[in-house]
């Protein structure tokens, strides 16, 4: 039985090997060829006419769809793009020792004979990586793009603000980084304690040029960045900055500014829907999709919307009427509508959470994220909406893996590697056309108690494994269990500080204090029940938790 991870869609194995040395040469179109050279870069190839590794074009094959073959007289890829030609280079990479993970290749390795043919069943194969709660530097970004590279996912969806932070330059409103990428201190306690405080300061965001990097970056890697610039709620952080944006300001009044919010959960902050918001915010996307370049895809929020700001404002009101909307919540879905708008003329589809599509009004090609389960997500796309799969449960690896006080603290207990590969993205139940609605599916690392790199690697992997085989093969395969065995020593080398199977490593364990895991007071079954009935509300944009 083969070792890969994820599975692919056939493999035959051959006798016998073949030596692959530092050095090894590889043929072909250039841009393949270059696709090839960086998933392989621990061999070093390098490009050579009489290559023992062969790459070329094949127009029958779909997008990141592959084949490689090896035989005793060298390797042959087929790649429907380029990053079926990456691809095919990192299951050539995992049919090598697991020391092929590491940065130096030594003295080469052998490769077993074989025939692999691949293709991916989800197009969506995403991580989503909070870094507005707890900063990442740039580093660590790059880095999950590689892990993520190995893994064969190729969304990586960055939170790049919320009430706790704003994460990106902006040269036309400075304010922005320069106020709200900041805060004070952290909360420290957990649930139903007294708020503590560490009393520590916290910031930090990616410049234009910065971002640049990360797009540049990720594309070579088949990985598209999907910014998410979260709104018209959780917007205590942008609010500190320019307070003017502020729904209760339209009154003539005022009020009691914001500030960069210094605890989790949710914030009554929330934008005016007024044109000089949209104004606003238009700014800030020319920047983004500047700086990021070809960005298929933006995620504008939606979610966790308390409209109490938007009621006391007369002004607010009076346009409601104006625009002959019936209620807040319509008002609500026009304004994420008209960015959504804004985004189609730039090339770029919106991404919303699941309250926008429950709001309604979405143009018909905004792909929806229901994080708050599998009845909200089969509406979306029995409605003609792309889905992308994100529920709480499984997908949230903020959730615990252990409902135990030996693990680092976490917002609920439990979700498994086992409840990951599970996973179905597009139900058997579910109708055809409601399956094929389905893009793919993410898994979540918010970051409230994700406070660095180690933190997320921990929370990530291995069920990030799972999910990356659910999504490129369609579930989990034949012998999961044993092959992710195998791939644990492959993220060894890679130096990932996952959660081994048994437990926490001693100095994994959860600490005294903030740091240690409260087992059972949020479980994620019974969230999911919560979460699933608030979908049917017809205040829907109202905090689900």
């Amino acid at each position: 039985m083969t070792d890969l991870l994820p599975l692919p869609a056939a493999y035959t194995p051959v006798d016998g090997s073949l030596g692959l040395s530092p050095g090894v040469g590889v043929r072909g179109p250039a841009e393949l060829v270059d696709a090839v050279r960086l998933s392989l870069a621990v061999l070093d190839p390098r490009p050579d006419e009489a290559g023992v590794i062969r790459v070329e074009p094949d127009a029958s094959l779909g997008a990141e769809s592959y084949t490689l073959d090896v035989t005793a007289q060298g390797v042959r890829i087929a790649a429907g793009d380029r990053a079926g030609a990456f691809y095919a280079g990192q299951t050539l990479r995992q049919l090598l020792p697991a020391a092929a993970f590491r940065t130096v290749a030594g003295t080469g390795w052998s490769v077993p004979l074989g025939q692999v043919r691949d293709a991916p069943r989800f197009s969506w194969r995403g991580v989503h990586l909070d870094v507005a709660r707890h900063f990442m530097p740039k580093r660590e970004v790059l880095r999950m793009v590689d892990l993520m590279a190995a893994h064969k996912l190729n969304r990586l969806h960055l939170h790049l603000v919320d009430d706790q932070g704003w994460r990106v330059e902006s040269r036309r409103h400075p304010r922005l980084h320069e106020v709200g990428s900041h805060r004070p201190r952290t909360v420290t306690s957990y649930y139903r304690e007294d708020l503590a405080f560490d009393d520590v300061p916290h910031g930090g965001y990616y410049t234009l040029d910065d971002l640049a990097e990360i797009g540049a970056y990720a594309r070579a890697r088949a990985v598209t960045v999907v910014p998410e610039i979260d709104v018209p709620g959780h917007a205590s952080a942008i609010l500190a900055a320019y307070p003017g944006l502020d729904a209760r300001a339209t009154g003539g009044r005022r009020p009691e500014p914001f500030r960069v919010l210094e605890r989790w959960g949710i914030s009554p902050a929330i934008l005016s829907p007024l044109p000089g918001t949209v104004d606003f915010l238009t700014d800030v996307f020319d920047e983004i999709l500047a700086a990021l370049g070809e960005t298929p895809y933006v995620h504008i929020g939606g979610d966790e919307c308390v409209l109490d700001g938007w009621a006391a404002s007369p002004e607010i009101v009076a346009f409601q009427a104006e625009l002959g909307l019936g209620n807040l919540t319509d008002l609500h879905a026009w304004f994420l509508r008209r960015l959504a708008d804004v985004l189609a003329t730039r090339g770029s589809r919106a991404l919303v959470w699941d309250e926008a599509f429950v709001s309604g009004m979405l143009r018909p090609d905004t792909v929806v994220m229901p994080w708050r389960g599998p009845g909200v997500a089969r509406r979306a796309a029995a409605a003609g909406h792309d889905v992308v799969q994100t529920p709480v449960f499984p997908l949230y690896f903020d959730y615990a893996e252990a409902a135990s006080e030996l693990e680092p603290v976490a917002i609920g207990d439990t979700i498994t590697v086992s409840d990951v590969a599970a996973f179905a993205p597009a139900p058997q139940e579910w109708t055809a056309g409601e399956r094929e609605r389905v893009l793919g599916a993410q898994f979540q690392l918010w970051s409230e108690r994700l406070p660095d790199g180690r933190a997320v690697d921990y929370r990530a992997w291995p069920r990030g494994c799972a999910l990356a085989e659910v999504t490129w093969s369609g579930s989990a395969g034949a012998g999961f269990d044993a092959r992710l065995e195998t791939h644990l020593g492959r993220l060894d080398a890679l130096g990932v500080e996952y959660r081994p199977p048994t437990g926490p490593r001693p100095w994994q364990l959860g600490g005294t204090g903030h740091r240690r895991h409260r087992p059972g007071i949020v479980r994620a079954d019974e969230a999911m029940r919560h979460l699933e009935e608030k979908t049917h509300d017809a205040d829907s944009t109202r905090p689900s938790l």
